[in-house]
This record gives structure tokens, C-alpha cells and sequence, in this order.
């Protein structure tokens, strides 16, 4: 399909609005994933849920798009994906506020390599370095939840240091452990259950990543900074035995 044009703005529009079927539009601010892209998509997903557009029913920010979900009941009030994408191109061409998106600082326990980490001698040598050395790569600076996506609670996490720029695996797993922490293509998941994957595990952390009973039910929210806290085998167990 062809794109829906925004509104003229003063300078050009550094975004698409594009229908993705016949229920839902999408708002690409282009191709990278890079935090000051990130950043603005979770600005747009706020701007949009606070404007309450007749019949959106849902607004999901991911690494360089926002998608937004509607119901096209014309009848109803509820506008076409043309009305609906006039209406959100105004609000982009007024300009995204800036400022704090809430999120939290959040410390996750990893314990690294050994059996929760079979890939971190492997993803060590592609990338030239030592296991601790991207240990300290991985931990030590702060990383942002990008988005939640795969399965409830699975959280996308980077941009980490090009160093960390390694492939997925040729062949995934069929059944990856739960709290597993795996790396690709400069990003992080966490596995929030046992689930297929082809991401390079380089640890697991103790904590639930998605607890149906915990209100949010998952753990990590887009917009939150993460701090990856290396911890031993000991610390591993205890964290997992108390149900952290």
C-alpha cells in the first residue's frame, strides 16, 4: 500500500504513517535502532495514548515504529485509517514533548557463563576478547528496554557496544531456560520462560520476568534503564530459592 502523507510541518517529517492492514496504522521513524529513535517512539506511544483518538483501542511503541490499533466503525464515530492518520500526522507536525518518559532504573542479577551461559567463551571469540571482557561490556553500562515483544514479559534491551555486534546463532534452540540473558546484533533478550530461541545465552538472571499474578505482570516496561549485576553461582541460587 502506498503511504498516508502527514501534514506539511515547518521542516520535513522525520516519520511515515503507513496502514498495516485495515485495523491498524504505523508511524516509522526509519530503520535504525538507536536510543534517541527509541526514545521518540515512547514519547509518540505516550503523546497519542494521552490525546484519546475515538475508537484506538491500543498503542504499542517498538525500536522504530508505534503502532497504533484501532476499531474502523464509521457509524460509531470511529474514524477510517485516512481520518485517523490526518488526525495523529497533526499531532506529530505540532511536535513530540519532550522530557521524562518514566522510566525506572532497574538492577538485573545475571550470573554469567558456566551452564547458565553456554555461549560466553563462543561469543567471546567472535568478538575478539576475553569472557570478562564482555562480562564488563555487557554490565557495566546502563542498557534501555526498547520494547515487549515474542512473549509476555520478553524484553528487547541495547544499544550495547559495537563489539557486541555478533550474529544470532545459525540454529536456534529449540527450548531456551527460563531467566536466560542472550545477546545479538548489539541487543539483549531475556527469556521471561522456556521458549524456542536463537539468541547467544551468555548468563540467566533469578528474577521472574513475568509474573501473571504481579501487577505490572511484567517485570521490565519500554523506557526503563538497566543495570546488568554480575553475581556468582551462590547468589544465583539463593536469589532463585527466595523467589526474587
Amino acid at each position: 500500500m502506498n503511504a498516508i502523507p502527514a501534514p506539511p510541518s515547518p521542516a520535513e517529517t522525520p516519520w511515515r504513517i503507513e496502514p498495516q492492514g485495515d485495523r491498524s496504522l504505523i508511524i516509522s521513524f526509519g530503520d535504525q535502532i538507536d536510543a534517541a529513535i527509541g526514545r521518540a517512539c515512547l514519547a509518540t506511544a505516550r503523546m497519542l495514548r494521552d490525546a484519546r483518538l475515538p475508537g484506538v483501542t491500543d498503542v504499542v511503541p517498538s525500536f522504530c515504529t508505534v503502532a497504533i490499533h484501532y476499531r474502523p466503525d464509521a457509524s460509531a464515530g470511529r474514524p477510517c485509517h485516512g481520518a485517523l492518520a490526518e488526525r495523529i500526522g497533526q499531532l506529530l507536525a505540532g511536535g513530540i514533548p519532550e522530557g521524562e518518559l518514566g522510566g525506572r532504573e532497574i538492577d538485573i542479577p545475571v550470573c554469567y557463563g558456566g551452564e547458565h551461559g553456554p555461549d560466553l567463551a563462543e561469543v567471546a571469540a567472535a568478538a575478539g576478547l576475553t569472557p570478562d571482557d564482555i562480562i564488563r561490556l555487557h554490565s557495566e553500562p546502563r542498557s534501555m528496554v526498547f520494547m515487549l515483544g515474542f512473549a509476555p514479559g520478553h524484553a528487547y534491551l541495547g544499544v550495547h557496544d559495537e563489539r557486541l555486534n555478533i550474529p544470532r546463532r545459525p540454529s536456534p534452540r529449540t527450548a531456551v531456560p527460563i531467566g536466560s540473558v542472550a545477546v545479538a546484533n548489539r541487543q539483549t533478550v531475556i527469556y521471561p520462560n522456556r521458549l524456542p530461541g536463537g539468541w547467544n545465552i551468555i548468563g540467566a538472571t533469578p528474577l521472574a520476568m513475568f509474573d501473571p499474578a504481579r501487577e505490572p505482570a511484567a517485570l521490565l516496561q519500554p523506557g526503563d534503564s538497566v543495570r546488568f549485576v554480575p553475581i556468582a553461582e551462590d547468589e544465583f541460587q539463593r536469589l532463585r530459592e527466595a523467589g526474587a
